[in-house]
């Protein structure tokens, strides 16, 4: 029997939109993955073997550079407003790795505006465009790159079994500058300020890639002996693809700008370092997409839903798009070809699907809402026993 008799107005909804004073409140850096996942779409399509509409593709980055902004302002604002949150998230194991999505959110959108800027705001303004956006990145990955791991070693305080690929995300935001960083390299003076840029890439590539190696085995390991990660976060498994295909990527444009720009043989040593490095990394990388993509359908038939981790079947995806495509350049195989298109088909059904879900979850407010509150479990209780054995 319902005896209460509080006003309808007064209960608390379940999917009532969060206050404006708070709606930012749980806005964390995991969501500058959107903007990731969108510029690799129009980014990736711009490599494809089969022409894809320009005007779509540059539609699609616009769209980028808008949640970009959107999202710098928002997390502004939640530092402003919601500083003890912000700490929180950078002293918590699970949220601070995300940081450096914030970098390859900046990179990711700088990039395709020197790809595809060009078409609507001109050559001048994407290469400004690009540069600050690369400058501001790059800056950030290093910066997260350093300081995550440090806040892991000293504060943070994480058992084997709490090992994921999130790890990964502040030491691939480095390879992100060292595949972007070479499309600069046209537009500065030629001598010292090309190859200084180029080099830069090299070392970056060599930072992330050493740090990936030391960091995979621990995900792959606990993958391993302490059986599949949770639920929700099974879809984080594709982030492993990242390091990889932006790997491959950065190498193939090594090769591509090298020439004229530094001198032989090393010039050659690029396109060599192209082909022999990015085959069996490629190889790699299509183990792990199958071996991830068996874990998401074991995760599906169990229950799991949508949440913000499926924007990791995005990027990744993306940067092995380009992967391949620079294999299909530097190699001519039509294989290669037919694996980006493959791959970009993958692409675009993920984005969609997650794109579709993200905005079905802000409509409703049930993404920006806090964590419920945990019910209290009922104290128990003791009665007396009188002497005739009533309580």
């Amino acid at each position: 029997m319902v005896t209460a008799t509080r006003p309808l107005s007064s209960l608390p909804r379940a999917t009532a939109r969060p206050p404006r004073a708070t709606a930012v409140r749980h806005l964390g850096p995991n969501w500058y993955a959107c903007v990731m996942g969108t510029a690799v779409v129009a980014g990736a399509g711009a490599v494809l073997p089969a022409p894809v509409p320009r005007p779509v593709l540059t539609t699609v980055w616009a769209l980028s550079l808008v949640l970009l902004t959107v999202l710098l302002a928002a997390r502004a604002l939640h530092w402003v407003h919601h500083r003890d949150r912000a700490r929180a998230h950078l002293l918590d194991p699970a949220v601070a790795p995300f940081y450096g999505c914030l970098s390859m959110a900046l990179l990711a959108v700088g990039g395709g505006a020197l790809t595809l800027g060009p078409d609507w705001i001109g050559l001048r303004a994407a290469v400004v465009l690009d540069a600050v956006l690369f400058t501001a990145g790059t800056a950030v990955g290093l910066a997260a790159a350093v300081a995550v791991p440090y806040l892991m070693a000293v504060r943070h305080r994480v058992t084997a079994r709490e090992v994921t690929p999130v790890w990964l995300l502040p030491l691939v935001a480095p390879m992100v500058s060292a595949a972007l960083g070479p499309r600069l390299v046209p537009y500065l003076p030629e001598g010292q300020p090309r190859a200084t840029l180029l080099l830069a890439c090299v070392a970056m590539f060599g930072l992330s890639l050493l740090a990936t190696l030391i960091t995979l085995p621990l995900v792959f390991g606990r993958l391993l002996t302490g059986g599949p990660p949770p639920l929700a976060l099974t879809p984080a498994l594709f982030l492993v693809l990242g390091p990889l295909g932006q790997s491959t990527t950065a190498a193939g444009a090594f090769a591509d700008v090298a020439p004229g720009v530094v001198p032989a043989p090393y010039d050659q040593g690029f396109r060599v370092l192209a082909v022999l490095y990015g085959v069996p990394v490629m190889g790699f990388a299509l183990l792990w997409l199958c071996l991830a993509a068996a874990h998401v359908v074991r995760a599906w038939r169990r229950g799991m839903r949508f949440s913000m981790t499926w924007w990791s079947f995005t990027f990744p995806v993306g940067t092995c798009v380009t992967g391949a495509g620079a294999l299909a350049s530097h190699t001519g195989l039509l294989a290669y070809d037919v694996l980006t298109l493959a791959l970009y088909a993958l692409l675009a059904g993920a984005w969609i699907t997650a794109a579709w879900c993200t905005a079905r979850g802000l409509v409703s407010g049930a993404l920006l809402a806090g964590p419920a509150p945990a019910t209290e479990a009922p104290r128990p209780t003791t009665g007396r026993t009188r002497s005739d054995g009533v309580r």
